[in-house]
């Protein structure tokens, strides 16, 4: 019995090598997802991927860099990420696992009593060993699906940074966008409390009406209740910044109280072609991996189909002494194959199940591609029109000083009514936000374009890498 067993161990492994059913995995080519060649707004060639990697620092800012820096080393999102990642690589680990026989080993010692009350010792040691052979390659798809989950999950933590780093700059332009526009509404106040005075004196000297007076203070007071709502706006950013990089709300605020400008990155960004962009996202990399995966389980699936081939052996053997055991030692090698006749057709509709999933794969797969390109394609007409709105609001904003000018002289000398006076200093006020806001837009396209590219991580850095 044992000859014929171990000649059937040994005929079983190249066996196990060379049969692997279920279809073989090939990525979709860009020309088979529809992606074109060009972006329909097109800005240039590509630029290098280290921008890519760190393009915040575009922006030339060193409390945004630190920011940045302080999240990707601290935010909780990313360590939940990356604590899959490690729960991914190590599920690999465990399907190779199948591959290997399972090894287990036993000991005892007992006391027998007889009727004279006689005791003897009795030892007994054995082993006993069992091997899955890998006939028609079920346990090695599972391993490709391990390992194509694992590479996913590499991707899923790109992602998860590539947020991050985006929402952490979207959130400091817009605390200093908040600062910006607080500086513009306490200069109104001012100048409203200015206003308020003048029309004081020439309602006190009988040149107007109380009318003049009641409209400065109504306009004194909505500029001074727009500032808590500012304030707010800028309490709110800081608060998620230090969300966003692992603290508590509030352990910002003082670092970033003193006003900075709004950060101003270039005018144009080089976004290469649209296959390149399908190679940075790593959601639609992640997504690319999942398909991977599908692909993979329905071989896994097929592979219960087939006969499977199981190897046991076992050693022990017993003695009244430890010295006896070596002259007591019997084992043997069993093999064995099962194959389901009849279960209903559940390992039929498994492999079908299997199959739609990877057909769902795909089309998510595709929906991600089109998604990316989309979100590229928004960015830059996001980025065109914030420019153009920032050229604008700067002609505005020049006309209505000017303007504002004109009407606190010419108020003061009594040359024009208060009402003239009042739409001028709204004028201007709305040039001065509109400026600000145009800045805050085209740094916020910037920063929505990036993202869109994938920018934010390194596809090329070790820790990118699966385990091999």
């Amino acid at each position: 019995m044992k000859k014929p067993s171990l000649i059937l161990l040994l005929l079983a492994m190249p066996i196990s090598a060379c049969t692997t059913v279920g279809p073989d995995y090939a990525a979709p080519g860009a020309g088979a997802l529809g992606v074109p060649g060009a972006y329909h707004a097109e800005q240039g060639l590509a630029g290098s991927a280290e921008e890519l990697a760190q393009w915040w620092t575009v922006f030339d800012d060193p409390m945004l860099n630190r920011l940045v820096e302080q999240a990707v080393a601290s935010n909780l999102d990313l360590a939940v990420a990356s604590a899959r990642l490690r729960q991914a690589r190590e599920a690999v680990v465990q399907a190779r696992a199948g591959r290997l026989p399972n090894v287990g080993a036993s000991a005892g010692a007992g006391q027998d009593l007889d009727s004279d009350g006689n005791s003897r010792t009795n030892l007994s040691l054995g082993a006993d060993a069992s091997w899955e052979v890998d006939l028609f390659g079920g346990i090695s798809r599972g391993v490709e699906a391990s390992r194509a989950d694992a590479e996913g999950a590499v991707f899923d933590l790109a992602a998860v940074q590539v947020a991050i780093v985006g929402e952490v700059a979207t959130n400091y332009i817009q605390a200093r966008l908040a600062q910006q526009r607080l500086e513009t509404a306490r200069d109104t106040l001012r100048i409203a409390d200015e206003n308020l005075e003048i029309a004081g004196w020439r309602v006190q000297a009988g040149l107007v009406s109380s009318l003049d007076s009641e409209q400065a203070r109504a306009q004194r007071a909505q500029t001074a209740a727009s500032i808590p709502g500012i304030e707010s706006d800028f309490a709110a950013a800081a608060y998620r910044l230090a969300v966003l990089t692992g603290q508590a709300p509030g352990a910002l605020t003082a670092s970033l109280a003193a006003p900075r400008p709004i950060p101003a990155g270039p005018d144009t960004i080089a976004v290469g072609i649209p296959a390149d962009t399908l190679r940075q996202r790593p959601d639609v990399r992640a997504a690319e991996r999942t398909l991977a995966a599908q692909t993979a389980r329905i071989g896994v699936a097929q592979a219960e189909l087939y006969p499977a081939l199981r190897l046991t052996g076992d050693i022990g053997a017993s003695a009244l002494s430890i010295g006896g055991l070596v002259d007591a030692i019997a084992g043997g090698i069993f093999g064995g194959l099962s194959q389901t006749l009849f279960d209903g057709g559940r390992l039929r509709s498994q492999v079908r199940s299997q199959e739609a999933a990877t057909d769902a794969a795909l089309a998510t797969y595709r929906q991600s591609v089109l998604v990316a390109l989309e979100d590229v394609e928004n960015g830059l007409v996001a980025l065109d029109a914030a420019k153009e709105r920032q050229q604008q609001f700067a002609i505005a904003l020049d006309a209505a000083n000017n303007t504002a000018i004109l009407a606190r002289s010419q108020y003061r000398a009594g040359l024009t009514d208060f009402q003239t006076l009042l739409e001028a200093e709204r004028s201007l006020l709305s040039a001065r936000d509109g400026v600000d806001s145009s800045r805050a837009e085209q740094a916020l396209a910037l920063v929505q374009l990036y993202r869109a590219l994938g920018g934010g991580w390194d596809p090329l850095a070790p820790d990118t890498g699966t385990a091999a």
